[in-house]
Order: structure tokens, then C-alpha cells, then sequence
């Protein structure tokens, strides 16, 4: 039997931004920025859905005078990143 997936990360940018911050400890929103292509206005949607879900924190900051925006990923955030990679890969495997 296939297993569910998540629908929260079942969207191609806000999996592409859990898959960044999977393998990092944190990173600031104009490289996230960078590596998906997305605009600033999606991006900022995107990552306050998964804020929301308590996927990732978002932090606040400034580097001087310049606003800093700073994601990471959180315990349950993991959890459901690992628990999708699962499910997909059920997909993947053939059955018999």
C-alpha cells in the first residue's frame, strides 16, 4: 500500500526549501532565494506555510542596518522531510 504524502511538502518550492535546509544549519532568505529561482513575494508565502506548520523558525535579524531573514529547519520539520522521503520511496519500489 502506498503511504500518504504530505501535502505541505508535496509543493515543489516549499520541498525545495526543506531539501536546502535539510543539509544546512541555516540559511538567509536571499540565498534560498537564489537556489530555487523563486520570487521574493512566493518565497515569503512558502516559507510562512511551513512556519506555520512548524516545519522551519524563521528569524528575524539585521546585518547592520540591512534587514536578515534567517530559516531553519526544525526537529519536526525533519521528521516530516524524513517521513516524506519514506513515502516516496514507496512510490519508487515496484510491488509484487
Amino acid at each position: 500500500m502506498f503511504q500518504p504524502l504530505d501535502p505541505l511538502l508535496h509543493s515543489e518550492l516549499r520541498l525545495a526549501i526543506m531539501s536546502l535546509l535539510i543539509s544546512a544549519d541555516e540559511a538567509e532568505f536571499p540565498y534560498i532565494k537564489e537556489q530555487t529561482g523563486a520570487t521574493a513575494g512566493n518565497l515569503s508565502v512558502q516559507v510562512e506555510k511551513l512556519s506555520a506548520a512548524g516545519y522551519i523558525e524563521v528569524e528575524k535579524t539585521f546585518k547592520g542596518k540591512r534587514p536578515c531573514t534567517i530559516c531553519r529547519i526544525t526537529p519536526k520539520g525533519q521528521e516530516a522531510f524524513e517521513a516524506y522521503v519514506q513515502a516516496l520511496r514507496s512510490y519508487l519500489q515496484p510491488k509484487g
